[in-house]
């Protein structure tokens, strides 16, 4: 049984940083996307960030640019989303999901391309 399982999650004061993992189980992750998304209380899940496992390529939103960085542990089959700069903002839960089998350059950004998803973590980002 395929899991994704995410923590690192938590309260922090405006400017300060949080590093979540996402741990996956039940296969290994490789030649694939691992994304990360977000949802705020009243809108809709958005893109995030992702990284293809093989490659490391990595692509965000422009609103976290600079400010977060995905990276991967392939050996833990675990990715990691450091979160450095938050801001009120950002407060949401996040989620990381697994996309299907994909080359070197696959960097998805809509729901509908990843077929597993974690059950995500409160990231709450106070004034």
């Amino acid at each position: 049984q395929v899991q994704l399982v995410e923590s690192g999650g938590g309260l922090v004061q405006t400017g300060g940083s949080l590093r979540l993992s996402c741990a996956a189980s039940g296969r290994t992750f490789s030649n694939c996307a691992m994304g990360w998304f977000r949802q705020a209380p009243g809108k809709e899940r958005e893109f995030v960030g992702v990284i293809n496992t093989s490659s490391g390529r990595r692509d965000y939103v422009d609103s976290v640019k600079g400010r977060f960085t995905i990276s991967r542990d392939n050996a833990k089959n675990t990715v990691y989303l450091q979160m450095n700069s938050l801001r009120p903002e950002d407060t949401a839960v996040y989620y990381c999901a697994a996309s299907r089998t994909g080359g070197i350059a696959y960097l998805p950004t809509t729901l509908n391309e990843y077929r597993y998803w974690g059950q995500g973590t409160q990231v709450t980002v106070s004034s």
